[in-house]
């Protein structure tokens, strides 16, 4: 028994969003961001009791209509106006942890090779056809089955290609993801592929929360009772969406109302035509649903607030959202003139003018892992005594204010050494589900990736005594090979800031930040796990456990503040303690440590500070540990302190300078033009 879908309270963008749809699957779906325990999974799961019920042609897998089968159907063909079989919409859920073969099916190589047959397994992509395919923690998903979901939603079709054998079958479905940004962001690219997308958080007004608390104490005592209760409201809402799913080919977009989408698209400066096209189908479906017959600039204004927020994102680090002063104005700049005998429309969002019932994002949203508000951003810390510049440690008189990232720019990879075998990424080389055919192996299982030439000279020797006499091969069972793929994959990068006085000018410093922060949209474009580890005063502290969220990790640096004694041997310590716990969590995820330091080191009067250091570092090396030190040293005289501990880390050094991409292709130029 499902929760109700009317007895959500709140959420009002998140059920629009759903409704619009659910109305028009031509939007192309919805992505629900918001922090835990806000209901999404329960508000997403509810929608398909209101979705109106489906007629299917019995005993076919695919779920044709049967007024309109689909001709390469599988199972088919199947004569139009064959008896029907009505059945309510499905929600298909698809795990996080589900294969390629799981999503869009899989063909029986084996019995395709030894007995000529082609005998196809429908995926969850099949079973969602003409339903709901829910995807929770989309942005855990592995990025290779996000594009096969996005693309079969823009298509309606689905393909499965293996070793030459293929199939393909309608799969249209309503997409709709859930994610936590805590755990790490999709790609821009996939962003933009969701028609819509919202922010939900928990309602701040008591009686609100109050109200929700109530009800799922209601529903959890009896919920047959308490979904009967608004069985009425369930009935409506399905009955509303039948009705405008019936007006929709009848809305009319105007020339005037498509000049209005396309100036806001414009005034948003979003990349493509993607949002263009999706903000008019919104604003057609909000028409439909509204119960009108023409798109109004009500049904714009709502379309946009949905379809542009994640579209103007030009970074991970950009602030979702659409600034509600350039919504309007655009929306205004782009309305007709009256003709003489017209009255002015009235303004937008007036005493009399709701918005077309979406409000408008709330800006009181907390960040993620209890990040401060940009108002807070900024706040000195009072944990240690400041340094005079030079590593020795200066008077109790506090400490330097966090000091501004530079510009980032495009850092070059730092890779693990070796081959690896954890989640798929981009940095590191590792055994994976796609890449390049690096060899063949005998399979423990079913064959997935046929490898023809392994299976054909494993074959070979075996044709005499199979009695073959004639062209062709002879193939058994044990002669069928695997592929083995070279990928890969994404790494635990855990950073490790000397943010003591040692680091110098508020510039120099500046400079340190926007290379860990380069380093950091780096790690999120590679799919990469981060953490940070800061040193200074008097010990070194956890700033960011390992997480997804480049977000929560950005950040964090920029409110560090710098100052005090420079505990090398704390901050190298404290990272083998992470990598330690992180091993047990996640022992297929490699970490790379990154080490942000000029060399130098400090403590109590009367201890080696730097032979601690030493030590930590070596400590780390013999545990196995991919590391590069980032050398933040300047000025004219140099003391090569940091290229030492690389020495003791068994790591890779690199000035400050050499991290960016473009250093390194200059570097590469200028030994080619010596050659």
């Amino acid at each position: 028994m499902t929760y109700p879908f009317g007895a959500v309270v709140g959420m009002d963008d998140m059920r629009l969003a759903l409704l619009l749809n659910a109305v028009s699957p031509a939007i192309g779906g919805v992505l629900v961001r918001g922090e835990k325990g806000t209901a999404k999974s329960t508000t997403v799961r509810a929608l398909a009791a209101v979705l109106p019920p489906v007629a299917v042609v019995p005993g076919c897998r695919f779920a044709c209509d049967p007024a309109a089968p689909d001709p390469a159907c599988p199972d088919g063909p199947h004569e139009p106006g064959a008896p029907a079989q009505t059945r309510p919409a499905r929600l298909v859920e698809l795990p996080v942890g589900a294969s390629e073969d799981r999503v869009v099916g899989s063909l029986d190589l084996e019995r395709a090779l030894t007995e000529g047959v082609k005998a196809f397994e429908p995926g969850l992509l099949a079973a969602a056809h003409r339903g709901v395919l829910y995807v929770d923690e989309v942005n855990l998903l592995h990025d290779h089955l996000v594009d096969l979901l996005l693309d079969a939603a823009a298509l309606g079709t689905a393909y499965v290609e293996r070793e030459g054998v293929s199939v393909r079958h309608a799969a249209r479905f309503l997409l709709v993801g859930t994610m936590n940004p805590e755990e790490g962001e999709l790609r821009p690219q996939l962003l933009d592929r969701f028609g819509l997308t919202v922010e939900v958080a928990a309602p701040r007004d008591p009686a609100v929360r109050a109200e929700v608390v109530r009800r799922r104490f209601a529903y959890d005592a009896d919920p047959a009772g308490f979904a009967a209760a608004w069985a009425g409201e369930e009935a409506a809402l399905a009955e509303r969406i039948a009705g405008a799913r019936a007006r929709l080919p009848h809305v009319v977009l105007s020339d005037a109302a498509l000049q209005q989408v396309t100036a806001v698209c414009a005034a948003f400066d979003v990349d493509g035509l993607r949002a263009d096209l999706v903000t008019a189908r919104a604003a057609v479906a909000h028409a439909a649903w509204a119960g009108r017959d023409e798109v109004t600039e009500d049904d714009v204004r709502v379309a946009a607030r949905l379809a542009l927020p994640h579209r103007r994102r030009r970074n991970p680090f950009d602030a979702p959202g659409l600034d509600d002063d350039t919504l309007d104005q655009a929306l205004e700049d782009s309305r007709p003139e009256p003709g003489p005998d017209e009255d002015p429309p009235p303004p937008p969002n007036g005493p009399d003018d709701d918005g077309g019932g979406a409000p408008p994002p709330r800006d009181d949203t907390p960040r993620p892992d209890g990040d401060p508000s940009p108002a807070e951003e900024g706040r000195s810390r009072d944990d240690g005594p400041p340094d005079d510049g030079e590593g020795r440690g200066g008077a109790p008189a506090g400490e330097r204010a966090a000091v501004a990232p530079s510009d980032p720019f495009r850092a070059r990879r730092l890779e693990v050494p070796g081959v690896g075998a954890g989640a798929a990424g981009r940095r590191s080389k590792a055994r994976a589900e796609r890449g390049r055919v690096v060899g063949s192996v005998r399979p423990n299982g079913p064959v997935t990736r046929l490898h023809l030439v392994g299976t054909v000279l494993a074959a070979a020797p075996h044709q005499t005594a199979r009695g073959r006499t004639g062209p062709g091969l002879r193939v058994a069972r044990e002669d069928l090979r695997q592929a083995t793929l070279e990928g890969r994959e994404g790494n635990l990068v855990l950073f490790v800031v000397d943010a003591s006085g040692s680091m110098g000018s508020r510039a120099r410093m500046g400079a340190v930040k926007g290379a860990v922060l380069s380093l950091l949209l780096d790690a999120y474009q590679r799919r990469d796990k981060v953490g940070l580890v800061t040193f200074r005063g008097a010990d070194a502290g956890l700033a960011l456990p390992p997480t997804w969220s480049v977000e929560a990790a950005a950040a964090r640096l920029r409110e560090l503040p710098t100052g005090g004694r420079t505990p090398l041997a704390a901050g190298l310590l404290r990272a083998a303690d992470t990598l330690r716990v992180e091993r047990v969590r996640d022992p297929q995820r490699r970490p790379l440590l990154v080490v942000v330091t000029d060399g130098r080191a400090t403590g109590p009067r009367g201890t080696d500070a730097l032979g601690a250091a030493h030590a930590a570092a070596q400590r780390l090396a013999a545990d196995g540990t991919a590391a590069v030190v980032v050398d933040c040293e300047s000025g004219p005289v140099r003391l090569g302190l940091a290229g030492v501990l690389g020495a003791h880390l068994g790591a890779q050094t690199l000035r400050l300078e050499e991290l960016a991409a473009e250093s390194l292709a200059a570097t590469v130029r200028s030994v080619r033009e010596a050659a």
